[in-house]
């Protein structure tokens, strides 16, 4: 087991819990949101994950992460990160691979959000953020599961790998 894994609580593949504060989901006691990645386009590059919390108008802000974990891109699938939070209460992730590990987005990296939200080209460029009905996490006393699956550009929108194929 590398260092920052541990072993997943209830995945039948037994796949790790990655991230610095891997132990704190895997332990389950602690509020915490453990996010399943899915849908990546190849296992190059970096994932990053990010966590918000607060006031929603705050939500997908660059700077306004409460919670940051970037690791090299695993291997295989499923992709299980653990992001621990300050307390009970809603928040919101957000998802990027960086295809090339170049620290910029590119037309090739992808992105997801809790919730799942579509989104468009033009939602970036005008600014819009998901709406936080969609996108909150309700997160109790122990661990909270979601998934995200990865999107990448397609004409106009972000479509997950599936949808860009047919």
């Amino acid at each position: 087991m590398t260092a920052g894994a541990a072993p997943a609580v209830g995945a039948g593949e037994g796949a790790p819990i990655l991230g610095p504060d891997a132990a704190v989901c895997a332990h389950g006691k602690s509020p915490a949101i453990l996010v399943d990645i899915t849908g990546l386009s190849n296992r190059n590059g970096t994932v990053r994950v990010r966590t918000f919390g607060g006031a929603t108008s705050t939500w997908f802000d660059k700077t306004k992460w409460q919670t940051k974990v970037e690791i090299p891109t695993p291997r295989t699938e499923p992709i299980r990160v653990c992001m621990p939070v300050a307390a009970p209460g809603n928040y919101a992730i957000d998802v990027r691979h960086d295809a090339n590990a170049n620290g910029e987005t590119d037309r090739k990296d992808g992105g997801g959000a809790s919730g799942n939200p579509r989104v468009t080209v033009w939602d970036f460029i005008f600014g819009r953020k998901p709406s936080p009905k969609q996108t909150a996490v309700h997160v109790g006393q122990g661990v909270t599961e979601i998934s995200v699956t990865m999107m990448y550009l397609s004409g106009t929108s972000l479509k997950p790998l599936s949808e860009t194929r047919k």
